[in-house]
């Protein structure tokens, strides 16, 4: 067998690593055996396929034969995927937060035998520099202790096994209503950059959580700027260079202020949220920049990242040709070569095209500066923005990691069905019912879901993100269609978290379930990252499931979470924004429920009203309508014909005889018209 055992892997990002002199080891048990038998410690090596610095990390270490050699000496070698194994990943970038450094990829963490970490750091460069020290000089100074000071590395590693043991514990509890929500909304409002958007300062990372505080907060009335702040930073996104003017989508974040250089790799959870978002300023602003974006990101969505089987691809990467960016940016001299001079003078007024460039000496094409385009204008760049895309597909591309993730899957599913019921686009249902089926016939087993899929191979179990981001999305299904196969397949993936997931002694859910693969701690983490955590994901979920199902137990469930996790999340509401929009649906959702022969006419009606604010239940008869329902005991009142109620509250309206009167009754019961 080969020494770098990665060859059998399946992951993009491992494979990668298959032909490096590295003695790489998938993570597993065979790994930890090996390091028990050689006496050596374990150097753990986590990345992702599109990840930039993973990428020049391994050209200047682990392809070096030298640097191998040392490795491979003085460490048993793991190289992780943190998306394929994003369990792996949390419990070791928290024990590099409990170091006090900063976290980021790629994470390079030193353990024992026993998995438990002692030391660890990010990017290493081969020789030292910048006041970072040399890789190998690392690996030399970080065996040397570990063979000739033992009491030094048990008391690291016990101090640290003790802070994420703690951290795992959530503790306190704090009273959280529509009042402190509005509040923490302000507070978070007033720290954005009036300038630019977003967070102040540089990188900026989209903070979708964030913004859909704000935008629930505002839809109340409390402070009339923090809508118009949202919006804002949707359209500082959307015109600069962290948008993708040819292709769509937006990439993972701006290394800038102004949103202007992107991290170049495209991921599918930020398009999901984006595309949330981008629906609802649609809607509520009629700024059509915002609908072209949305269009055109599904677009690219179809086009690059969907698989054969119908799922979505996890991430394009941000380098092609061995250099970050190439694939995307251009020079004047290019632009011209395709469009012509006088087409190529008037693209660049508006695409910020100059012949000295705008980063590292080329154009990353952006309308920062221009300000709102009209239409006539948008007519006349199509065409041209098509030519130059078609001229860029002849470049070699990014690496696409196809790899399927369920959790990933889940939010973009979600964000195509209630994006598409609220802009009147079936053709995004379609896409989300086809992705739904691909993941339920690719990664359930047993009525268990997986976590990734890649070639046939499965990871499974999965973990508490993919079933309540596939709760999600099934909940999401069945309001935008009226199937009832998503709804009944999110009840058991709820039903899965609880039984195999539940901590007893919080009230809230473990990262891994409880047959997975021990690791040195069971993670249970709060805090967003570049996903929304699960819990305020699976407590939302597990409201709107209450309310289609008649489920009292699920709404007290989704209770239990959201009181055991209050006072983490208003202690620092900056971190926690999923778990706030969660409480915010907990106490503000309304069912419209329709009824009767003209069931559908009303639905595509309700399907109108922001899916934040509204779960829609479809019921043919008072006995399709789950027991207990507000709107079930007013049935009596309701014509053959049919009719809507609105329910907020423990009350519903009259019942509604016409589909034109649903959004003023559903105005009337949030307090607005």
């Amino acid at each position: 067998m080969s020494e770098n055992r990665l060859v059998a892997e399946t992951s993009p990002y491992l494979l990668q690593h298959k032909d490096n002199p590295v003695h790489w080891w998938p993570w597993g048990p065979e790994a930890f055996a090996e390091a028990r038998a050689s006496g050596k410690p374990v150097l753990l090596s986590v990345g992702y396929a599109a990840c930039h610095w993973c990428h020049v990390m391994a050209h200047e270490s682990f392809e070096d034969p030298l640097v191998a050699g040392v490795m491979n000496a003085l460490f048993v070698n793991i190289k992780v995927d943190r998306e394929e194994r994003p369990d792996v990943d949390q419990i070791y970038m928290a024990a590099l937060h409990q170091l006090g450094e900063q976290g980021g990829w790629p994470l390079t963490m030193f353990l024992d035998a026993d998995g438990a970490p002692f030391w660890g750091g990010t990017y290493f460069p081969r020789t030292a520099r910048y006041g970072r020290p040399g890789f190998t000089d690392v690996l030399q100074q970080v065996s040397q202790v570990y063979q000739e000071s033992p009491d030094k590395i048990r008391q690291n590693r016990d101090a640290i096994l003790a802070r994420l043991e703690a951290a795992a514990r959530p503790e306190g509890q704090a009273a959280i209503g529509l009042p402190e929500l509005d509040r923490a909304a302000v507070q978070i409002a007033a720290l954005f950059d009036r300038t630019h958007g977003g967070l102040r300062g540089a990188p900026k990372f989209p903070q979708c959580g964030l913004l859909e505080l704000m935008w629930r907060a505002g839809g109340r009335g409390v402070d009339t700027t923090l809508r118009p702040t949202a919006a804002f930073t949707l359209n500082r996104m959307c015109e600069g260079g962290i948008y993708d003017h040819l292709g769509g989508g937006f990439a993972r974040y701006s290394v800038d202020e102004a949103w202007l250089v992107p991290h170049f790799e495209k991921m599918l959870y930020d398009n999901a949220q984006l595309l949330e978002l981008l629906a609802l300023a649609s809607v509520e602003t009629g700024d059509p920049l915002f609908l072209q974006r949305a269009r055109e990101t599904v677009g690219w969505l179809a086009r690059e990242m969907t698989t054969p089987d119908g799922a979505f691809s996890a991430s394009l990467d941000a380098d092609s040709d061995g250099h970050e960016g190439r694939f995307y940016v251009w020079t004047a001299r290019e632009v011209e070569a395709v469009l012509g001079a006088e087409d190529a003078a008037y693209f660049g007024r508006f695409y910020d095209v100059t012949a000295e460039g705008n980063w590292e000496g080329a154009v990353i094409l952006n309308r920062t500066a221009v300000g709102d385009v009209d239409a006539a204008d948008e007519v006349r760049l199509a065409p041209m923005r098509a030519a130059l895309l078609a001229e860029r597909e002849k470049r070699v591309r990014p690496g696409l990691d196809d790899k399927v993730l369920a959790d990933w899957n889940g939010l973009m599913i979600a964000a195509l069905a209630r994006a598409g019921s609220l802009l009147g686009e079936p053709g995004w249902i379609a896409q989300a019912d086809r992705a739904f089926a691909a993941v339920a016939r690719l990664m359930v087993r047993d009525g268990r879901l997986g976590h990734a899929y890649r070639d046939g191979k499965l990871v499974f179990p999965g973990l508490a993100t993919d079933l309540a981001a596939m709760a999600r999305a099934g909940i999401a299904l069945h309001e935008a269609t009226g199937d009832r196969a998503p709804l009944d397949a999110a009840e058991g993936f709820l039903d899965a978290l609880e039984r195999h997931h539940a901590d007893p002694a919080s009230g809230a859910y473990f990262l891994t379930a409880d047959d997975a693969d021990a690791l040195v701690v069971r993670p249970l983490a709060t805090m967003d990252e570049a996903q929304p955590n699960y819990h305020g994901v699976a407590a939302e979920a597990l409201v709107r499931l209450s309310a289609l199902t008649g489920r009292d137990d699920l709404r007290a469930r989704a209770d239990r979470i959201l009181t055991a996790l209050s006072g983490v999340a208003a202690k620092t509401a900056l971190a926690h924004g999923a778990l706030l929009n969660a409480i915010d649906a907990r106490l503000i959702l309304a069912e419209v429920a329709v009824v009767g022969a003209a069931a559908e006419r009303f639905a595509a009606e309700a399907q109108r009203i922001p899916f934040l604010d509204r779960v829609l239940i479809r019921a043919g008869d008072a006995a399709d309508l789950p027991a207990g329902s507000l709107a079930r005991a007013q049935l009596d009142a309701a014509p053959p014909t049919g009719a809507a109620f609105v329910c907020r509250d423990g009350r519903c309206s009259l019942p509604l005889t016409a589909p034109e009167l649903l959004a003023a009754a559903f105005a009337r019961s949030t307090g607005t018209a």
